[in-house]
C-alpha cells in the first residue's frame, strides 16, 4: 500500500514537473523543474529496486549536468525578447521536425513486441549473489557493448562540436610568447644602478623592463643563436 501510494506521488510530481519544463517561459525555472523531475524519477527507480540507476541519475544528471546547465543559463546574458522575435520565422521548420519525430515514435511503438518470457522473468525472484550494479554491468558490457561504445563516440563528437562552436579567439588578449622569452638576455631586460651608501635609490632608479619590439627581438635572437 505504501509503495503504491509512493509510486503515484512520484509519478504525478514527475509528470507535472516535466510539463513545466517545456511550458515555463523562464529557462532558469525550466532547469529547476527538470532537477525536480530527475529526483522523482530517481524515486521511481528506488521503488523498482534499481538503486544503482537512482544514484547515477542523481549524481550525474542532478549533481553535475543540471547544476552546470543552471550556472550557464544564469551567467549568460541572453536577450530572450530577441530570441522570441525569430520564433515565427523558424516555426515551419520546427513543426516539420516535430512531425518527423512523432512519426518515428509511431513506427517504434507499432513494431514494439513484448518478449514471451518477460512476465515469467519479472515474477521470478532476484538472485541473492548478484547485485544491481553487477547485473547492469553484465548486460551493458556483454550484450550491448557495441551500442554503448557508439553512444560514447557520439557524445565525444558532440563535446568537441560544442567546444569548437563556443571557441572565440580574442585579439585583445595577451598571449605568452615562449620563443621570445627564451631568447631574452640580461642586457635587454635588466639595468644596474649604482646607489651610494645612505643615499637611497632615487625615483629614476625604479625602471620597468626594457621593451623590445617582438619581431626585431625574435630576428636578433634567431641570428645570434644561429651564429653560436
Amino acid at each position: 500500500m505504501i509503495a503504491t501510494l509512493a509510486f503515484y506521488v512520484f509519478a504525478a510530481i514527475l509528470l507535472g514537473s516535466a510539463t513545466m519544463v517545456v511550458s515555463s517561459r523562464n529557462p532558469v525555472h525550466s532547469v529547476l523543474f527538470l532537477v525536480l523531475a530527475f529526483f522523482n524519477a530517481a524515486g521511481l527507480f528506488i521503488l523498482l529496486g534499481a538503486e544503482f540507476l537512482a544514484m547515477i541519475l542523481v549524481i550525474v544528471y542532478v549533481g553535475a549536468v543540471m547544476v552546470l546547465f543552471l550556472f550557464v543559463v544564469m551567467m549568460l546574458d541572453i536577450d530572450f525578447n530577441q530570441l522570441r522575435e525569430g520564433f515565427q520565422k523558424y516555426a515551419p521548420v520546427g513543426a516539420a521536425v516535430g512531425v518527423v519525430l512523432f512519426g518515428e515514435l509511431l513506427l517504434v511503438l507499432s513494431g514494439w513486441q513484448v518478449a514471451p518470457a518477460s512476465q515469467a522473468l519479472r515474477m521470478s525472484p532476484i538472485p541473492a549473489h548478484i547485485t544491481n550494479a553487477d547485473a547492469i554491468g553484465r548486460v551493458l558490457y556483454t550484450d550491448y557493448i557495441l551500442l554503448f561504445q557508439t553512444a560514447g563516440c557520439i557524445l565525444l563528437v558532440a563535446m568537441i562540436g560544442a567546444i569548437v562552436l563556443t571557441l572565440r579567439e580574442r585579439q585583445d588578449s595577451r598571449r605568452q610568447k615562449i620563443d621570445l622569452q627564451i631568447a631574452r638576455t640580461p642586457a635587454s631586460t635588466m639595468q644596474l644602478v649604482n646607489v651610494e651608501i645612505g643615499a637611497g635609490a632615487p625615483a629614476s632608479a625604479y625602471l620597468r623592463p626594457l621593451v623590445v619590439e617582438p619581431a626585431e627581438e625574435l630576428d636578433t635572437a634567431g641570428t645570434e643563436i644561429g651564429h653560436h
